[in-house]
């Protein structure tokens, strides 16, 4: 399908990205100074391309790849705490052949999902400045358009909630302001397509050693996300 090679495409031009001029040389700074459990490792030390499946109806939005994750690793989410407990939840519920992610070719493979970021490059400190997460808007906002079956989305974190809101403004969409929660469940209308946004808090260390975000918790939004598919399937036909 021609929007296929073209978000493939799009993701080659992410790769290659250098706007933000603080990131570029931190990316390069990681490289070299690694810690000592990731020596023998040659980081991938570039923005991260999103990745899943092109006809996904469920498009899962992070913050921003770790550090010594997924900009080790060349994949979002692979390699780090936050993408253990994400892609066993997305194998449990069917989104996933594997319920972990070590490396970039270690044959995982999502069905029916996507994943992206509000920012495709691991920022120092994990906090993104404003004019980084506007640099990678376009980004997002040309995803929005080729991924065409989108139904749910799921921002994890309140940071990656509010840009999915600001973005999809932008889109057409006429949406209020939102008040950010655990499980919470708003259905947009816009110019296009409706969508259903399922927010969680992100499954960050942060949350999840201290009990704020529980596996049980994080489960159950996909089960809320595979619930609202069968009701979008049954309102179709």
């Amino acid at each position: 399908m021609i929007w296929n090679k073209e978000l493939k495409n799009l993701q080659e031009e992410i790769i290659s990205c250098k706007k933000c001029k603080r990131l570029v040389p931190y990316l390069q700074y990681l490289s070299i100074h690694k810690p000592k459990r990731f020596r023998d490792w040659t980081y991938w030390g570039k923005p991260l391309p999103s990745f899943g499946d092109p006809e996904a109806r469920v498009l899962i939005v992070g913050l921003a790849p770790a550090a010594h994750g997924g900009n080790r690793t060349g994949r979002m989410f692979t390699g780090d705490r936050s993408g253990e407990w994400l892609f066993q939840a997305l194998y449990l519920s069917g989104f996933s052949n594997q319920p972990f992610s070590s490396r970039r070719d270690d044959g995982l493979c999502l069905k029916d999902c996507y994943i992206t970021a509000t920012i495709h490059c691991a920022p120092p400190g994990n906090k993104p400045l404003p004019e980084e997460i506007e640099n990678c808007r376009s980004y997002f906002l040309r995803e929005l358009d080729l991924l065409r079956r989108v139904q749910i989305i799921v921002p994890l974190g309140q940071i990656a909630f509010l840009q999915t809101l600001k973005s999809l403004r932008l889109k057409g969409y006429d949406i209020p302001s939102l008040p950010f929660g655990h499980g919470k469940i708003y259905r947009l209308s816009g110019e296009t397509s409706p969508l259903t946004l399922i927010t969680t808090y992100h499954p960050s260390q942060q949350n999840t050693q201290t009990g704020k975000l529980t596996r049980e918790m994080f489960q159950s939004i996909f089960h809320q996300v595979i619930r609202h598919l069968k009701q979008n399937r049954r309102d179709l036909s």
